[in-house]
């Protein structure tokens, strides 16, 4: 089989003569139905650009699934001259798998896992350019480092996580994680730090963008530390329409499980309301009152906590997990306001999924609801216990 480089709009190159032309109405079709991207399976490259200096050009090869000479790789004595123009039998793909069906692997490339590639890829794309715009979404990633862990988010999985029900609205999402950084929680300069980057990112990129219209809706990615999650949250609100994914252990992923879970969380109140109010959500582990104690000191305080009936690191299974909680906190914090009044903070000690910990920071109306003192685990020291992280 041999194949030409195509330009979309013009000819393909063609050192044979007695090649039978392909006509530009099917090139066009061709290119359009590829969405312009290689169709080897797995693979999905944009052939209108160079990848390193993105300079635009044109890198695609049109190949043939049945070889247009008899002699040629999966070539047929009948349908090589048949099929050597009829779009069905053509494939647009980069130099590396143009390569690798027809020189360096063609007996690993028959003509039915060719087809088969060729029309996988081609329902997706049809797929995705067909979606109503209110299905339409942006894909948001904030990482930031959790003790000695990096935190790496991929735009490729949180794109698998949102499909079928949604769809990415750019190529790479957008990303408000501190590229390359060293620092770690237990680092004096890291919240600050963190803080200002998370809220300068946010105003840079995505705050323009959903003020003029142009993001409706966001599908948010976050793994870092808890305090920050919950910041990420404050930011984006429960005003801007947005799904928030739950990182799960087994199975491994972002895709919420297909089960219906629906375990109820309890709140248990404090019996007086003339300390200052401290909030425990003890949902992915428990945390002992005295931990609380040691950071706030004995008796400094009322007690106010979120559980479930088995707080577990994975017990996040479902949306509507998601929602029930979101609607637990509204008149929560409502509810710690009227009871201890103005000019408190609400000490908040999160043992929490991430989902969860954005959620929060989403419910809280900062002109109604009391600010936050937030903490996490820190080993400071010789001393580890809750410290203090972010006011919000």
């Amino acid at each position: 089989m041999a194949a030409g480089s195509i330009r979309p709009w013009g000819a393909v190159m063609n050192k044979r003569k007695s090649r039978k032309p392909i006509s530009e109405k099917t090139k066009i079709k061709l290119w359009m139905r590829a969405g312009g991207r290689c169709q080897y399976e797995g693979c999905n490259a944009p052939l209108w650009q160079d990848d390193v200096t993105m300079t635009k050009m044109n890198k695609a090869y049109l190949a043939h699934i049945v070889a247009d000479s008899p002699r040629g790789k999966r070539g047929h004595k009948v349908l090589s001259r048949k099929l050597a123009t009829d779009f069905n039998n053509l494939m647009l793909l980069c130099d590396t798998h143009h390569r690798l069906i027809d020189v360096e692997a063609p007996e690993a490339h028959s003509v039915d896992r060719l087809a088969q590639m060729k029309e996988i890829h081609e329902q997706r794309i049809e797929a995705q350019t067909s979606v109503h715009f209110d299905r339409k979404t942006e894909i948001l990633l904030y990482g930031a480092n959790i003790g000695a862990q990096a935190a790496p988010l991929s735009y490729s999985k949180a794109a698998l996580a949102i499909s079928p029900h949604r769809y990415p609205v750019s190529p790479a999402g957008i990303s408000l994680s501190m590229k390359n950084s060293s620092f770690r929680e237990t680092d004096d300069t890291f919240w600050a730090l963190e803080k200002e980057n998370l809220q300068r990112l946010f105003d840079q990129r995505v705050r323009p963008l959903v003020i003029d219209g142009t993001i409706k809706h966001l599908s948010v990615f976050g793994l870092a530390p808890q305090p920050l999650l919950v910041l990420l949250g404050s930011l984006i609100t429960d005003i801007n329409e947005a799904d928030v994914f739950q990182l799960h252990r087994e199975p491994s992923g972002w895709n919420w499980p297909d089960i219906k879970a629906t375990k109820a969380f309890t709140v248990e109140e404090p019996t007086a309301f003339n300390k200052p109010p401290a909030l425990v959500l003890s949902l992915s582990a428990d945390i002992a009152d005295q931990r609380i104690s040691d950071a706030l000191g004995e008796g400094n305080y009322s007690l106010w906590k979120v559980t479930t009936q088995a707080p577990h690191i994975d017990f996040l299974k479902s949306p509507e997990q998601l929602r029930h909680f979101r609607s637990l906190m509204r008149t929560l914090l409502n509810k710690i306001k009227m009871k201890h009044g103005e000019g408190h903070h609400i000490h908040l000690f999160p043992a929490a999924p991430v989902a969860v910990c954005v959620e929060l920071g989403r419910v809280r109306m900062p002109k109604a609801d009391l600010p936050f003192r937030i903490y996490d685990q820190l080993w400071k020291g010789q001393k580890t216990g809750f410290f203090p992280a972010l006011d919000l």
